[in-house]
């Protein structure tokens, strides 16, 4: 869905914009490293098809894929790292407290695109190798403040450096699960939900995200193999602008052992255990972890407040939209 908010009027010039862009961008990642102690690590834009190592999203969404001249086979283009920021964690070596980000490129061909969705993705993307008694609520939570914190951090060196900016970061995260926030609200949507709390609460962590709720309904889907559902959750912050809670993250503690079986047989897909990532997850290979992606472009959005993800991003949009932002004095890369 489209918002254009009425007499909207960028606060920056484009020339600004994109030197603001640079700004939050290295802001953020500088402070981010500092809370959670990180090493930056290079990952892949590319892979190959048959090492299983993409993501499948929801399942149904198709990746783009290529034949190469030198390579056998077929290559496709990243839709995430999910899976690949847990193998790498494995393969190098990495202990419990030892964390890995990187920036991440990915292209969702099938996404919907509107102000806050673009084909093309960029995050950073982290994971912590954790410990079985780090596995828990509490845990999560903490992690999650972390995160919050160096957005607020860096929301005030933003606006230290263009004090025409005006959004008020509230680090003051509320807690709440899928479940709580469907018995609050039984007659909304899960958007409309969302938009309730958060406008309530400005800056909210939404809880237990891809199993079914009492009303059989799903708040929204997650793939079996990545988080615990009991134990992750959506980032959410309040965009004024837009009037609309706004996702900055989705993370949580990944699946081990037992929770992938679990989610697994949930979902009519115990066949997927044959998969060699699914194996080395079951049989305890992979370390237990914690991660996720915190959105680039979005950060970018929310701080320098843009109406339209592709004020800060170059992407590709119909025809039909490039017009009717340029008609609500939204200017597009």
């Amino acid at each position: 869905m489209n918002i254009y908010p009425k007499g909207y009027q960028s606060s920056l010039s484009q020339k600004q914009t994109q030197k603001a862009i640079k700004t939050v961008k290295d802001t953020f990642q500088n402070t981010l490293a500092k809370t959670l102690e990180l090493d930056r690590i290079t990952a892949p834009l590319i892979v190959t098809k048959a090492s299983g190592i993409n993501d499948d999203l929801n399942g149904v969404e198709r990746k783009v894929h290529f034949t190469m001249k030198n390579v056998s086979g077929e290559a496709e283009v990243v839709q995430s790292l999910a899976k690949w920021k847990r193998q790498a964690l494995y393969r190098y070596g990495y202990k419990p407290g030892e964390v890995i980000y990187t920036d991440m490129n990915a292209i969702r061909r099938d996404d919907d695109t509107d102000n806050l969705h673009s084909m093309f993705v960029d995050q950073w993307d982290w994971c912590k190798v954790i410990t079985k008694e780090q596995r828990n609520t509490e845990f999560l939570k903490e992690t999650v403040q972390k995160i919050v914190n160096a957005i607020y951090e860096s929301n005030k060196k933003v606006r230290e450096q263009y004090p025409v900016l005006s959004f008020e970061m509230n680090k003051d995260v509320f807690f709440i699960t899928t479940q709580e926030l469907e018995d609050m609200f039984p007659d909304l949507t899960a958007k409309e939900r969302e938009n309730e709390i958060t406008k309530e609460h400005k800056t909210v962590f939404l809880m237990q995200i891809g199993g079914r709720l009492k009303s059989g309904e799903k708040h929204d889907g997650r793939a079996p193999y990545y988080d615990d559902w009991s134990l992750n959750g959506d980032i959410l912050v309040w965009n004024e602008l837009l009037g609309c809670a706004f996702e900055l993250s989705s993370m949580g503690i990944r699946v081990d052992s037992k929770s992938l079986h679990a989610q697994l047989k949930e979902e009519n897909l115990l066949e997927r255990e044959n998969f060699e990532f699914h194996k080395c997850i079951l049989d305890n290979t992979y370390p237990l972890t914690i991660g996720g992606g915190i959105g680039q472009s979005r950060l970018c959005m929310l701080l320098l407040q843009k109406a339209h993800i592709g004020e800060v991003q170059c992407s590709v949009w119909s025809d039909e939209m490039r017009e009717e932002c340029k008609a609500n004095n939204i200017i597009l890369l």
